[in-house]
Parts: C-alpha cells; sequence; structure tokens
C-alpha cells in the first residue's frame, strides 16, 4: 500500500489555536464598550446629575432673579442691576459684610494654628494613639444646637462662667450678646471648638504622607526637631493647607449655625445686626422681607466676595508654603 502525495496541491499545516480567527458572539462588542467606555460615565454621572439640580440650577436661578424685584405676592419686574446698586449703598449689608470677615479672621486664624499644632503633636508616637486621634472628632460630630445650648451658658452676662472667671482679676460683667467685639469672641470660640480637631486631622494626613527618610537626615545633620518642623513639614504640607485654607475659607465666610443659634435662632444677629452675618442678611431678606431679587444679588456677591478671599489666601499660602 503507497501514500500517494500531490506535489503540486502541498497539505497546509493547521493554524494554531493562538491565531485562530474568533467570530464575536452577538452583542459581545457593545458590552466592551459598555464596560470599556460606557461605565465609567455612568458611574460618576450621579454626582453631576446631582450637582446640576442642587448646584448649576439654584445658581443660574439667583442670578436670573437676581435683576428682577422678585417678591411672594409675585412681583416680577425688571429692574436690571437695581438690586445691585441698591445694595452697594445698604448700610446694613456693609455692616453684615464687616461682621463675616471680622468673625472669619478672628476665627480661622487661630484655627489653623492650632490645628497644626494639634496635628503636629499627634503625629508623634504614645499609648492609646487611636482613641486621641478620633477624640478630636467629637467637637464636629456634636449638634449644633447643644453646642449653642453650652457655649451661650458659658458666655451667660449675670451667671456664665466666662464672666466669673474674669470677675477673678476684677474685670466687669461682658454683655457677650449685646456688644460687637465680644459676641465675635464668643462665636469665633464655637467654630473653633467644632472645627479645629476637623482640620487637624487632615494636616495629620498630610503629615502621614511625608517621608520618614527627610527626618532622619536632617536630625543627621543635627536639625532640632523646630527646624525640621519649619523646614520639611510646612513646605511638605503646602499642597493640604492650601486645601484647608480654601475649606476654611468658604465655611467661614458663608457662617450661619453658630451665630444664628447664638441669638437664640434669631437671623438678625442681635438687637443692632452687631453679628449679623452675610449669610444670615441673605436668609432675612429672602425669607422675612420676602424680598427673594434682593436675597439673590446679596448670594452673588457673597459668591464674589468668596472668590476674592479665597483667590487672596491661595496666594499667601503659597508663598509660606514654597518659593513658588
Amino acid at each position: 500500500m503507497s501514500l500517494h502525495v500531490d506535489a503540486g496541491h502541498p497539505t497546509r499545516a493547521p493554524m494554531p489555536p493562538s491565531r485562530r480567527h474568533v467570530r464575536p458572539r452577538p452583542g459581545r462588542s457593545f458590552l466592551t464598550w459598555l464596560d470599556l467606555k460606557a461605565a465609567p460615565y455612568l458611574l460618576v454621572s450621579p454626582y453631576y446629575l446631582l450637582f446640576l439640580i442642587f448646584g448649576l440650577f439654584p445658581l443660574g436661578f439667583t442670578l436670573y432673579f437676581s435683576f428682577y424685584d422678585y417678591d411672594l405676592t409675585g412681583t416680577v419686574e425688571w429692574t436690571g442691576l437695581g438690586n445691585y446698586t441698591a445694595m452697594l449703598g445698604d448700610a446694613a449689608f456693609w455692616k453684615a459684610v464687616v461682621n463675616t470677615l471680622a468673625m472669619f479672621v478672628i476665627a480661622t486664624v487661630p484655627q489653623i494654628l492650632l490645628a497644626l499644632m494639634l496635628a503636629n503633636a499627634l503625629n508623634k508616637r504614645f499609648k492609646f494613639q487611636l482613641f486621641v486621634r478620633l477624640g478630636v472628632l467629637l467637637p464636629l460630630v456634636t449638634s449644633v444646637v447643644a453646642v449653642a445650648v453650652v457655649f451661650t451658658q458659658l458666655y451667660g452676662r449675670d451667671w456664665g462662667v466666662v464672666n466669673w472667671v474674669l470677675g477673678w482679676f476684677g474685670a466687669d460683667p461682658i454683655d457677650w450678646k449685646a456688644e460687637r467685639l465680644p459676641s465675635w469672641l464668643a462665636i469665633a470660640t464655637m467654630i473653633d471648638w467644632r472645627w479645629t480637631g476637623y482640620n487637624a486631622i487632615i494636616f495629620l494626613a498630610g503629615m502621614q504622607t511625608i517621608p520618614k527618610d527627610l527626618y532622619e537626615a536632617a536630625s543627621i545633620d543635627g536639625a532640632s526637631k523646630r527646624r525640621q518642623f519649619w523646614q520639611i513639614t510646612i513646605p511638605m504640607l503646602r499642597p493640604t493647607m492650601i486645601f484647608v485654607v480654601l475649606n476654611s475659607t468658604i465655611g467661614g465666610l458663608t457662617l450661619f449655625s453658630e451665630p444664628t443659634t447664638f441669638y437664640n435662632g434669631n437671623v438678625h444677629g442681635g438687637t443692632n445686626s452687631q453679628f449679623q452675618t452675610v449669610s444670615m442678611f441673605i436668609y432675612e431678606q429672602g425669607f422675612r422681607e420676602f424680598d427673594y431679587g434682593y436675597a439673590s444679588a446679596a448670594a452673588w456677591l457673597l459668591f464674589l466676595l468668596i472668590l476674592i478671599g479665597s483667590g487672596i489666601n491661595f496666594l499667601l499660602i503659597r508663598r509660606i508654603g514654597g518659593n513658588k
């Protein structure tokens, strides 16, 4: 029996399995596109939808009605820049701006410095480290109403603990709610008590990312702990400091809860508006006077104030935290 091989038609070797053309199953290309291209957008879309509804829409709504005389009775009349020009000459608005800026400076500057020192202390090794770090967040989870009740008692005119301590040094009792500067100081302590621990934890997280080799090299060169803090920790914390300062700027210029609860929920800010903030002024104009157009214009002026304050603080922190 002989095997006949046709030389003109050589036998083709079979294709390796790895090179075989596999026909895609129906729907495979669509599923691949959905998994690789569309899935990331679908996952992040809830945030953008919520931001569109609760962020961009209110911005556009208030910008539109800031050019109108719009009140509760249904009156909608075009005024152009009338609300803005009237507000620039409104003494009550500028008083609220001064109160806001003053309480922001009095509260935020000590708050950031205390948070930085507290974070540096928490960055060291000691017993019960986790519990102590969690403990600094307890003021943040405390109800604002409870904080207001406690601090109202502390700063009471007749039976307050603060006036009682000041009396040891021969000082007269201070009416913390009736006078302008004392009310600023009292509200500033409320803010610092609640938010210092929060900022300290953020600073601590930034300190944890600094390489330990830098401190070891500095110790070998004979640098003290204080010099290491100013020459290594502060420059390396520049991105974290920018975040904390910008976040504190936005929170400080939109201050509302602490001064409102300090005066038993009254947004007028005392008998003479001595501690009324811009946010309280907006609430009063919109939901007490029912002048929504005027309140919308005040909201956009506050937005402009936040942009200016954030830009100034950003430039200052860049100069402090680094050479650029």
